[in-house]
């Protein structure tokens, strides 16, 4: 914990880790007037509470600093680069390759509010306006590659650009994605293939009812439940879909971080 001991605040392993990523100008710079550990530990806050900006806590710094810089973050792709080897690390300490050969996709629908408003879309499966936000991870649930899109796009819409995305991360050892009903199609297949990827989806059993946990599709549900417990990303309370995506990384970053604190020097 740090002096203030928000709950949201990072452990001095945590912070050791992850500055490195976060240096976009030297830590001594002579422009820098707050401590990037007091910056970082003000984002989480947010991630963590849904809080808008302006209520940052006033021993914080103050709210459009950590706006600003959260973006610059964001837009370099610190904590893109963090939860990458952050995954590589995870999965060498369980005993598997550092890179992925499959990977599991999945979208949820989240509802829009004023700030996202202008850019949403209706999801009529769902019932619901907002913003769709595709997911991929390997088998292990660990994060890969997000996107977002109005929530009136279909899931099938988004695969070859997901499967891409995954590809470049992984220096293209992924071969196999599993999907659920909703990415059905020979469209997609193809899209899928196109990108280097074979498309499995994982169907139900025929005349069943109810709950059934289906092979490969519950892990990606699983992320999602872990990406919810921070609740900045319970709804989209962004005017950018590139700050929305910010904060899924910034938060499988730390999720990440929390399942290797043992191996943390």
């Amino acid at each position: 914990m740090t002096r203030r001991g928000y709950p949201s605040d990072v452990d001095d392993d945590t912070y050791l880790f992850l500055l490195p990523y976060l240096l976009l100008s030297p830590k001594d710079a002579a422009q820098r007037k707050y401590p990037i550990r007091d910056v970082l530990n003000a984002l989480l806050w947010v991630a963590r509470t849904g809080a808008q900006w302006a209520y940052i806590p006033h021993d914080f710094p103050p709210a459009e600093t950590v706006r600003q810089q959260a973006h610059r973050w964001f837009e370099a792709g610190c904590f893109e680069n963090a939860a990458h080897d952050l995954r590589l690390l995870s999965r060498v300490e369980k005993s598997r390759n550092g890179d992925p050969t499959a990977i599991i996709i999945d979208s949820r629908t989240l509802q829009s509010t004023p700030e996202s408003g202008h850019r949403a879309g209706f999801d009529g499966a769902k019932k619901r306006k907002g913003t769709k936000v595709d997911l991929a991870v390997d088998t292990l649930g660990h994060f890969l590659a997000v996107l977002t899109t109005p929530a009136n796009e279909q899931d099938r819409a988004q695969v070859k650009d997901l499967c891409l995305e995954v590809r470049e991360a992984t220096g293209a050892k992924v071969k196999i994605a599993y999907a659920d009903q909703g990415y059905t199609g020979q469209q997609t297949a193809r899209e899928a293939t196109e990108a280097g990827v074979e498309l499995v989806v994982v169907k139900r059993p025929e005349a069943t009812k109810g709950f059934i946990l289906l092979p490969r599709r519950w892990v990606v549900e699983r992320s999602f439940a872990w990406l919810s417990r921070f609740r900045r990303l319970g709804r989209d309370l962004e005017r950018l879909p590139s700050t929305l995506v910010g904060f899924h990384v910034l938060a499988a970053c730390i999720l990440l971080c929390n399942n290797l604190k043992p191996l943390f020097p």
